[in-house]
């Protein structure tokens, strides 16, 4: 059985630590470097004035094109030496053209056992109708794994530099948040209350649908993602946080990473060691088909539809 500990207790734990360093409410270098208040810069009067005569010397003599011989030589062989640099690029890249082989020659190199394989075994294997998302999400899932990393650790990079502290969100939301544009737009407002319902069911069905047919996580996440950035346009941050919030896109954007990596695992180490492999493939041409290319698609899907609404957000507002 748990035992209660008092406040005091629990602060001292690893966990309240670990809590607190999660949840941002403790600076790491808070007592472990030494911190001394800067000091306000002050500027004398003769310091002003002898910078700004710098400047003028500078601005006159170093950039002054017309009666610095060095300067006019080196734009104009800039200049000369640009034109040179890319009619060189266009030669080598039509040199380069030139020994492509021709169009539909059978002993071209992209002809060769691997695309074979993938037309010729690909619906057997993968039991995905469409060959491209077979491809991707199966044979190549490891790729398609960087990728979706990819879009994970650029949305982290945006949130450090962008990321704004609630209170001053909290502001500007009492203030009014749309400065430079209209507020309650009946116009926008109305053809989102059509459109968006529309837009999220759409998106939903590419995804579901990538095994069948063109489609898939990247697209369908981007057609979801263009949903809730129209969404919050319309109807503002305020709405959207009842359904769509910073926990929400947390918890979401990282199962869905955490998921497709599991699943990518499992699909590797049972493929390479002769493991048997216990996701079955379907019947192809249903929803229920491709093994593992649907929970892939899946959340391939919510990570690219956060990743959009997290960049459009965290420009536009700095916050979620």
């Amino acid at each position: 059985m748990s035992k209660k500990v008092s406040q005091e207790e629990y602060e001292k734990t690893l966990s309240f630590r670990l809590k607190r360093w999660l949840d941002g409410t403790k600076d790491p270098f808070l007592d472990t470097v030494e911190m001394k208040v800067q000091a306000p810069f002050s500027e004398s009067q003769d310091d002003v004035e002898r910078r700004i005569r710098d400047r003028e010397v500078i601005a006159g003599k170093v950039y002054d094109r017309e009666n610095n011989t060095g300067m006019r030589l080196f734009h104009r062989l800039y200049k000369i030496m640009s034109v040179l640099f890319c009619l060189f690029l266009v030669a080598m890249l039509l040199e380069a053209v030139s020994w492509l082989p021709p169009v539909g020659e059978a002993d071209r190199p992209v002809n060769n056992e691997v695309s074979a394989r993938y037309i010729e075994s690909g619906l057997q294997e993968t039991g995905a109708t469409n060959i491209v998302t077979g491809m991707i999400l199966t044979y190549r899932a490891f790729d398609t794994f960087g990728e979706t990393n990819v879009l994970f650790i650029s949305a982290c990079c945006v949130m450090v530099l962008l990321m704004m502290d609630e209170a001053v969100l909290k502001r500007q939301e009492s203030q009014n948040d749309r400065k430079l544009e209209p507020k309650n737009d009946v116009i926008l407002q109305k053809s989102a209350f059509v459109l968006c319902p529309v837009i999220f069911i759409f998106g939903i069905y590419v995804i579901l649908n990538g095994q069948l047919s063109p489609g898939g996580g990247f697209s369908g996440g981007a057609i979801l993602g263009a949903g809730l950035i129209l969404y919050v346009s319309a109807f503002g941050f305020k709405k959207t946080q009842r359904f769509f919030n910073e926990k929400v896109y947390l918890v979401a954007k990282t199962t869905s990473l955490v998921m497709y990596g599991l699943i990518g695992s499992y699909f590797y180490i049972t493929g390479a060691n002769g493991i048997e492999n216990h996701i079955p493939l379907g019947l192809p041409g249903h929803i229920l088909s491709g093994g593992i290319i649907l929970p892939i698609d899946i959340c391939v899907g919510i990570e690219v539809a956060c990743t959009m609404y997290a960049f459009y957000a965290l420009f536009r507002r700095g916050g979620l």
